[in-house]
């Protein structure tokens, strides 16, 4: 089930988003994810932007995740995070078909870590096909890494 943020599901999200494994296997994440007066800062903006919706991942009662995009008209990107507590159960892929069940926006783009074969299979479960290739600085290994690039189209 997916619903909006609220205040609540904050200190969930800043404890899986400073995960170290977590984040290690994302990738692409907040220079420093332990600093919890950026997360604040940054999820204050998204919560205020009208150009960024996003939606608070539940299963079974319990808060496990996140859902949602951003980005300017054209290049919509999607986004989400599961807890690692409950990775390997298919909540990911629920989530983001969930999602995509509930807004129009086509197309719409990810970017994953090459090596993060967890989400890239999400997105291709949920009809994201590759489009390309891309390196970028990943802030949690501290270093460049291979990228995919995927578009969800009509």
């Amino acid at each position: 089930m997916l619903r909006p943020v609220q205040d609540e599901d904050l200190p969930l999200f800043f404890a899986w988003m400073s995960d170290p494994e977590a984040t290690r296997v994302a990738a692409f994440t907040a220079k420093d994810p332990t600093d919890r007066a950026a997360f604040d800062a940054h999820w204050a903006r998204i919560r205020s932007s009208s150009s960024v919706v996003m939606r608070t991942v539940v299963a079974d009662g319990t808060v496990v995740g996140h859902v949602g995009e951003y980005g300017e008209p054209g290049d919509r990107r999607i986004t989400y995070w599961i807890d690692r507590a409950h990775w390997g159960r298919g909540l990911a892929t629920a989530a983001l078909r969930a999602y995509l069940d509930e807004t129009p926006t086509r197309p719409l783009h990810a970017r994953a870590a090459a090596d993060n074969l967890g989400s890239r299979r999400v997105l291709e479960k949920c009809g994201f096909v590759v489009t390309g290739a891309d390196r970028g600085f990943a802030q949690a290994r501290g270093e460049e890494v291979d990228e995919v690039l995927v578009t969800l189209h009509a």
